[in-house]
């Protein structure tokens, strides 16, 4: 038996068959059929949310294609269906947006939303002061995600992921400077 790629699933078609797919491919093939309401960076994003959210927070390698675009959509949807400045759904009495811990909260500890929060995030702040993104509690925020006790290999690679993205926001968000400040 062949070991499977963590960075690839098996989508099990009705027929019984089995294909494995990457998270670029998926992309590539979303791309290709027109889905353009949605910024190619943040579908691969999003595309690669879902990825995760099956082989590590569901431990699953196989799933059917039902059930990743039924994920999918979920986040497309509430992509698309909420204004662009619109602000994470975050306590009342939590001030600081700013906060990963309590965008991983908000998210419902499922990377699956914390990045279409993660996104949101970084827009309100960039109204605010367009010069400078501020994040804190990134440990906390990474460990929660990952719903480890103890710093990981998983937390390094999780975290790693978010910093990125934040960058890859900002440089769609504001091509200029704009300094990011992750601690």
């Amino acid at each position: 038996m062949i070991l499977l790629a963590t960075d690839y699933l098996l989508f099990e078609l009705s027929s019984g068959e089995r294909i494995p797919y990457s998270a670029e491919r998926i992309t590539a093939l979303l791309a290709g059929q027109g889905c353009q309401r949605v910024d190619h960076e943040y579908l691969e994003q999003m595309v690669k949310a879902v990825f995760h959210y099956f082989r590590h927070e569901q431990a699953r390698d196989t799933v059917t294609p039902e059930e990743f675009s039924q994920a999918l959509e979920q986040v497309i949807r509430e992509y698309l269906e909420r204004p662009a400045g619109a602000s994470p759904e975050v306590p009342a009495d939590r001030v600081p947006s700013a906060d990963l811990r309590l965008l991983a909260e908000a998210a419902g500890r499922t990377e699956l939303l914390f990045f279409p929060e993660l996104r949101r995030a970084v827009r309100m702040q960039l109204q605010r002061s367009p010069g400078r993104v501020e994040f804190h509690g990134l440990r906390a925020c990474v460990k929660r995600l990952a719903g480890a006790r103890r710093w990981c290999p998983r937390c390094e690679a999780l975290r790693d992921r978010i910093v990125d993205y934040l960058r890859a926001c900002l440089r769609e968000a504001a091509p200029g400077e704009c300094l990011l400040v992750v601690d």
